[in-house]
């Protein structure tokens, strides 16, 4: 056997959540068997001057496990990888912040390859937390659809790779600062408005600090708030670079579908013919509602029926996807949730419901479960 040292690939090792490999001494004694975790910086620390140690057939790549993975494992799979992305987000300044966001990128994107259903899922109906949390989660809805888009637009696999990246990070410095404004009732401060127009600058700044010298990344970084018609910032430029413009379309798109303390996030429907009216005739925006269509999984809708459900996965048509009814249909709730197609037309999709009118939804881990079911 092969081994490398714990110490190389500490950033792998995510406080409080399963090991996803054995530990074992330097004289290869087991300590810490695959599933448990390390609790503290303490026991980290501890394992690290012990010269922990690491079999290198156990470090298989992230997109390998997941290809091999049954779909059943999915949803604890995007939960693992996730977490794993906010970890390295929120250590932008680390010494391992580069490969740890590579480490952390890789199974994400594996992930939306092996099942875009279930990516699109991820960014309508993830949990919503405060503060630091709100920031992570926004750029990890808008990195996943940015990948999905760039996809469908046919992009190679390098570039898409670039641009998860670039969506995941353009924020890196306003991460707090989104959660704080998420809840704010009234108007931003003249010290929150400096804050983000300085912010592309500032995340620029430190992701060159933590080692990032990929030119194209860094640029687009700064440029994600610029636009075609020179009303952007922080620069007021019209040559906006493809990775920074098909970026700023999927934040714009997935700001609409998060909710804030003035107002609800809006359905994924009335989200998308926003887009076509304010960006009418631009390709990528047309790619980025055709990837979602008007009923995306992770979407209440009421059927003809009268029953309430979601939608877990697109259907032949835009029109007729297939969901999970959650009640029947007299909106009495369902013991076991009923996956249903809705080409009948006594079930069809009449409309979309916010999420308000869900008088008892189901965990997120729950609803992911039914999908992969």
């Amino acid at each position: 056997m092969q081994y490398a040292e714990l110490s190389q690939i500490k950033h792998r090792v995510q406080l409080g959540a399963p090991l996803p490999f054995n530990v074992r001494s330097a004289d290869h004694t087991l300590l810490l068997a695959r599933g448990q975790q390390v609790d503290s910086r303490e026991q980290l620390a501890h394992l690290l001057e012990r010269g922990a140690l690491v079999d290198l057939a156990e470090l298989q790549s992230a997109r390998e496990e997941i290809r091999k993975a049954p779909r059943d494992a999915l949803p604890g799979l995007w939960s693992r990888s996730l977490n794993q992305v906010s970890q390295a987000l929120l250590s932008p300044q680390a010494e391992t912040f580069g490969a740890a966001l590579e480490d952390a990128a890789a199974p994400v994107q594996a992930l939306v390859e092996r099942d875009p259903d279930l990516a699109i899922f991820q960014v309508l109906r993830q949990g919503r937390n405060e503060d630091v949390a709100y920031g992570v989660q926004r750029s990890m809805q808008t990195a996943i659809t940015a990948f999905l888009v760039a996809q469908r637009l046919g992009w190679e696999a390098a570039a898409c790779e670039r641009l998860f990246k670039v969506a995941l990070t353009m924020n890196v410095s306003m991460l707090e600062l989104q959660g704080r404004l998420a809840r704010q009732g009234t108007p931003l401060t003249a010290e929150q408005r400096g804050e983000l127009r300085t912010h592309p600058m500032r995340s620029v700044r430190i992701l060159e600090l933590a080692g990032v010298s990929d030119a194209d990344w860094l640029r687009a970084v700064l440029e994600h708030h610029e636009q075609e018609d020179g009303g952007g910032y922080p620069g007021g430029i019209s040559t906006v670079g493809d990775l920074a413009s098909l970026a700023r379309r999927a934040d714009v798109y997935t700001s609409k579908l998060s909710a804030r303390s003035t107002r609800d996030a809006l359905a994924a429907d009335i989200a998308g013919r926003q887009m076509f009216m304010q960006d009418p005739g631009h390709p990528m925006t047309a790619a980025l509602v055709k990837e979602f269509g008007i009923y995306p999984p992770g979407s209440y809708v009421r059927l003809a029926s009268g029953a309430l459900a979601i939608v877990v996965q697109r259907g032949a048509t835009i029109t007729a996807p297939v969901v999970i009814c959650l009640t029947d249909d007299h909106g009495r709730t369902l013991a076991e949730p009923e996956r249903r197609g809705t080409t009948d037309k006594a079930h069809a999709v009449v409309a979309v419901v916010g999420e308000r009118e869900v008088a008892q939804p189901l965990p997120l881990d729950r609803l992911a479960a039914l999908i992969t079911a």
